[in-house]
């Protein structure tokens, strides 16, 4: 059975007092109403920036593990109780491909805006392998799976793209 989803509202039987749910739509900004990816792209930055000042590199590379472990654990729990491959109120997979872009990026607010566009670019035209997993790979890991390889393309770009303008 599918269950119909409705931007805004989760389906019925999930809810954001649920700590997959909350984790997987990245506390509800997968629930806005259009963009979802881009919003959850932009929800992941205050995080980010945070963990930066934190940690610096380090410490969001290992948040960027962390949370694409926890993706793929509530990916799959929402998953399985929809019936949906990839629902878009999911966006805790473009919290850890914005994540992992930012590693490669200069720590600048335009650095984080390179990196911010190139990420939303190749989560939106999945070049190979992306595509590839957006496709073939199942569940939890393939919510999360697609977006961490358009990110090793946005991340690479994003790194060429520093090293150009210096």
């Amino acid at each position: 059975m599918k269950l119909q989803f409705t931007y805004g509202r989760l389906p019925t039987g999930l809810t954001l007092r649920d700590p997959a749910t909350l984790a997987a739509t990245w506390f509800g900004s997968g629930l806005i109403p259009f963009a979802s990816g881009t919003w959850g792209s932009l929800a992941a930055l205050p995080f980010a920036y945070g963990i930066w000042l934190l940690g610096g590199w380090m410490a969001l590379a290992a948040g960027t593990v962390a949370v694409s472990a926890l993706g793929i654990w509530a990916s799959e729990r929402v998953v399985a109780n929809t019936n949906v491959q990839d629902p878009g109120f999911i966006v805790i997979d473009e919290v850890a491909g914005m994540w992992l872009t930012l590693l490669a990026a200069p720590f600048s607010p335009l650095g984080w805006l390179a990196a911010f566009v190139l990420f939303r670019i190749a989560d939106i035209v999945k070049p190979y392998p992306a595509n590839w997993a957006d496709r073939n790979v199942g569940g939890g890991l393939g919510v999360m799976l697609d977006d961490l390889l358009a990110a090793l393309w946005s991340a690479a770009a994003v790194w060429v793209l520093g090293v150009w303008i210096g």
